[in-house]
Parts: C-alpha cells; sequence; structure tokens
C-alpha cells in the first residue's frame, strides 16, 4: 500500500517546514508477497484519454532545442538558487530512478543543507510540481511546438517547476521563469535556455483557469475527465473515486480538490506513553477530531519534534488510526485473550498502534512482513512493546490457526486513498495494477480468516477506495462462507460522520480530512 520503507502514517517529510505531503506511492509494501511499482503511467496531457483539443495558437516560433537525445544530456551543475535546485534534483530522482519523492527530499535537503523557509520552498515545488504534472505537461505541450516525447526530460522538469510557479503559486512570473531557465543554462547552453525561456513566458499569458478551459474535456459531455484535467488526476482514477462515491459528480470534485491539496499533518499519541491532549500542547498542534489519540498540524517537520524523536508520539495519518481502533473495539464471542495478529505490518505504523493498546490490557501483538529490511523496521517501532515479529509471508506465515482474536490485514493496495500525500504516485499506477493486487488481497484475507479464532474479528483494510479493492475482494472472499459475518463497522467508530450506509466503513480526505481508508469487520462463527 506504501513505498518500501514507508506506510501508516505520512512518510518522510519534506524538510523544515515544507509541510508533509507524502505517504508514499501506494508501491513495494510487503506482507503478503512482492510486487512492483505498476508502471511509470503518462502525464494527463497527451496520450492518457484526457481529451486535450488541438488547438495550439500562440507557440513560439523559434526552433528551440535540439530534439530529444537517445542519451542523457549532460546533468546541469547546480544555479545559484539552492530551494529550486534542490526540487530540480527531486523531479529528476522521480523521473530517472522512480525515486519517492517523500522518500527522497529529506536526502536532497540536507545535501543542500536547507532549513526552514528554503526547505519549504523547495518541498512545495518539487510536491507540487510532481502532483499536477498531467495538467502542466498538458499545458507545456501546448505551448510548445513539438511533442513532449522530442524534448529533453530535464528541459520538461525545468519547465514543470516553472509552469508549477506561474500556474499555482504567487511566485512573481520573472522570477519563476528566470529561475527556471538557470537551472538548465549550465548544463544545455544558451539555445535550450532560450527555449524554456520561450515556452514559460508563452505559460504565464494565462492564468491555469483559463488554461484548464482550454486544454480540458467539455464539462458537459465529459465532466469526469474535465475535473480530472482540473484536479490533475488521471482520467482511470477520477472514475474509480466517482463509481466508490456511487456517481455523485459533484461530491467527486470536492474529493478531487482535496486530492490535490497540501495535507496537514497528522500525529499518533502512543498510547500509554502520551495523550492527545499533552501532544497537543507540546507540538502546537490540535487534538484530532476523530481519534482519541490524534493530534493535527498544520505544516513544519514532524521529524524534528521532540515527542517524535523520544518515541512518544509518531506520524500515522488520522484514518489508519481509525482502523486500528476499529478492530481493537469490534465485539468479540467470548472473551478477548490478549491475543493478536498484524498479518501485514511493515513498516510498523499500525503495528505500534495496536501494540500500545494490546499492551494496555496485558495483551501480545503478532506482527508479519515479509521483507526482511521491513520486518526490521517493524521490529525498531515496536521495541519495548509486546509485540513479536515474524519475517514471513502473509499468506502462509507458519502460525497457527484458528489462535488470535483479532487479526488485521491492511493489504497490499494501489494507494489510491493516499494520493495527496504521495505526489508522484498518481501518474505511476495504470489500470492493470488493480487486478494483480485483488487476486493478493483475496489471497491474504482468506489466511486473516484462517487464523481468527471463533468468534474472532478480522479487520480488512485498504488505503484504496476502487470497487475492486474494497467491495469486491469482500464479496470474492466471502462467496459461499456461512462460517463469517460482517458486522456493522460505523458502530465501533461512534462520532465520524458521513460514514455511508454500511456495514462497511470508508473515509474520505473530503469528509473527514483522512485518507481514504476502507474498513470492512468480520467475525468469524464457525
Amino acid at each position: 500500500m506504501t513505498p518500501p520503507d514507508d506506510r501508516d502514517g505520512q512518510g518522510s517529510q519534506g524538510g523544515q517546514g515544507g509541510g508533509q505531503d507524502g505517504q508514499g506511492g501506494g508501491q513495494g509494501r510487503s506482507g503478503g508477497g512482492g510486487r512492483g511499482q505498476g508502471g511509470r503511467g503518462g502525464g494527463q496531457g497527451r496520450g492518457t484519454g484526457q481529451g486535450r483539443r488541438d488547438d495550439r495558437r500562440g507557440r513560439p516560433s523559434r526552433s528551440g532545442p535540439p530534439p530529444r537525445r537517445s542519451t542523457p544530456a549532460r546533468p546541469p551543475e547546480p544555479a545559484g538558487d539552492p530551494a529550486r535546485t534542490a526540487a530540480f534534483e527531486l523531479l529528476t530522482a522521480v523521473r530517472e530512478r522512480d525515486a519517492y519523492a517523500n522518500l527522497a527530499m529529506p536526502a536532497i535537503l540536507r545535501r543542500h543543507r536547507l532549513t526552514g523557509r528554503d526547505a519549504a520552498l523547495a518541498t512545495e515545488l518539487g510536491y507540487g510540481a510532481c502532483r499536477a504534472r498531467g495538467l502542466l505537461d498538458a499545458v507545456i505541450e501546448a505551448c510548445a511546438d513539438r511533442p513532449l516525447n522530442r524534448i529533453e526530460t530535464h528541459l520538461i522538469d525545468a519547465m514543470r517547476l516553472g509552469a508549477y510557479q506561474l500556474l499555482r503559486t504567487r511566485i512573481p512570473p520573472h522570477a519563476a521563469v528566470d529561475s527556471s531557465v538557470e537551472l538548465v543554462r549550465p548544463g544545455s547552453g544558451s539555445r535550450s535556455a532560450g527555449f524554456v525561456n520561450a515556452i514559460l513566458r508563452k505559460v504565464g499569458e494565462r492564468t491555469e483557469a483559463e488554461w484548464v478551459a482550454e486544454l480540458a474535456p467539455d464539462a458537459a459531455t465529459d465532466p469526469v475527465g474535465h475535473l480530472a484535467f482540473a484536479h490533475a488526476h488521471p482520467k482511470w482514477i477520477a472514475q474509480a473515486f466517482l463509481d466508490a462515491l456511487h456517481g455523485s459528480v459533484e461530491e467527486l470534485s470536492a474529493l478531487l480538490a482535496a486530492d490535490d491539496a497540501r495535507p496537514t499533518v497528522h500525529l499518533l499519541a502512543r498510547p500509554g506513553e502520551i495523550t492527545a491532549e499533552e501532544l497537543a500542547l507540546t507540538t502546537g498542534g490540535e487534538e484530532a477530531p476523530y481519534s482519541p489519540y490524534g493530534v493535527r498540524l498544520e505544516g513544519g517537520d514532524p521529524a524534528g519534534l521532540d515527542a517524535v524523536s523520544e518515541g512518544l508520539a509518531a506520524v500515522m495519518d488520522e484514518g489508519s488510526q481509525l482502523v486500528a481502533l476499529g478492530l481493537a473495539r469490534a465485539p468479540l464471542y467470548g472473551a478477548d485473550t490478549g491475543r493478536w495478529l498484524d498479518l501485514c505490518a511493515g513498516p510498523g505504523g499500525k503495528a505500534t498502534m495496536l501494540g500500545g493498546l494490546a499492551a494496555l490490557d496485558g495483551g501480545t501483538l503478532d506482527a508479519v512482513e515479509t521483507a526482511e529490511h521491513r520486518a526490521d523496521l517493524v521490529r525498531r517501532a515496536t521495541k519495548d512493546l509486546p509485540v513479536t515479529v515474524h519475517t514471513a509471508d502473509g499468506r502462509d506465515p507458519g502460525l497457527p490457526p484458528d489462535a488470535y482474536d483479532r487479526v488485521l490485514v491492511d493489504v497490499p493496495c494501489t494507494g489510491l486513498g493516499a494520493l495527496r500525500r504521495r505526489p508522484e504516485a498518481r501518474w505511476r499506477r495504470q489500470p492493470s495494477d488493480v487486478a494483480g493486487l485483488t487476486a493478493l488481497q483475496r489471497e491474504l484475507l482468506t489466511s486473516a480468516l484462517r487464523h481468527v479464532r471463533v468468534g474472532g474479528v478480522v479487520a480488512y483494510a485498504t488505503c484504496s477506495p476502487h470497487v475492486a479493492e474494497t467491495h469486491g475482494v469482500l464479496a470474492r472472499v466471502l462467496r459461499g462462507r456461512a462460517d463469517v459475518e460482517q458486522l456493522d463497522a460505523r458502530a465501533v467508530l461512534d462520532g465520524v460522520p458521513d460514514l455511508g450506509a454500511g456495514p462497511a466503513v470508508q473515509l474520505w480526505p473530503h469528509r473527514h480530512g483522512t485518507d481514504a481508508m476502507y474498513l470492512a469487520l468480520l467475525r468469524r462463527t464457525g
């Protein structure tokens, strides 16, 4: 559901003052077999079904840079603007190495020794350009005299940064254009720098709203395509959201807007270590509206907080907290013997919360993770808790069946529910990723039902609202099984509004300010 070393919380942060954009890209999470990253995806203008019009008025008349080379150009040397250089390096890392933006950015900031406002600017520009890539690419191509696949990639990166500043920030246009030109001049020369300058000046002649009106599919005939373009999402993802929202285009607009905005920081006050009230006071945040262990911050680098560095708190989306709470609160048949299981535990966020909750009542948690390095992350996250970590495949972990009171299976997924925290993820995922993941999800849920005792409860959770990964998986696994009943998950999340018709719960960024977590509670009856 998340990058290799990042899950449950919101991921590594983009440096001091940089906010908290990333929880990863929905990739590489284990616990039930490996999986890849799902293709790189394309921009939203050309070749993505976004319906861009062919009218390219106002292109620069100059011939531009040489056609795209078969081998990369010499990397440009750092310019005099360290914040924009750092953002440029991030885009290069995402493009060339398939890096996760939220994991790559902290190292880049450290290398450039950026803190405070400079780190915040670098993070905003880097994450913002990654997030809005499809829209930016469509605008850039509309201003160019050739398709993007004939322009050298590092020039595109520089133009993405410039276009983002022009269309989505209040940075003065001359600063946005000039700084972007200087990113490419050292390594590519005056001709390429002039090309970038000409393109960006054309970009800046219109506002974002004017470009959307010009390039987006018609709202009357293709409302989903129009909204997807306007809010920088691939159309297939917008359609998947619409399906989960039962066809409400109006609500889809609100969801895409929330998904396209920089998220707030969510912290977990670790059970038994610190209260949410105490954590809010020490961090300057506010107690979360739904989780009794949650705190929300407007921004900043949570890694620099004393409570986090001292192990009293952790970065964890409130939606993930509610999933763990839902399992812990679910009614059992028979006594709770305190034996719990997290079947897909890496890198340890929910295991930390479940281990803390179990410890309060003298219980224990077994945590399963298939990748050794991620299992080590779980061990570090849960040290001093009654948690035993097993490096094993969640589909067949080698643990006793019929033995656990409560089992969490937070399955690997497309991560579509956490795109606001994963800047580049929406452009990497492909519709073809879903089938392979749903097969794995079904196997993991079947394993969870095998390991829970009669009268015990399984929490099936996924950070994706895609119907195939939620209701579809549940329906396939439960088909023909008379030994499982579905509980109303809304009943254990008292005080959380707008949870839908039940019995499963779907959280949403635009409704709850959380990731779009899905939770179904299943009790084994025989």
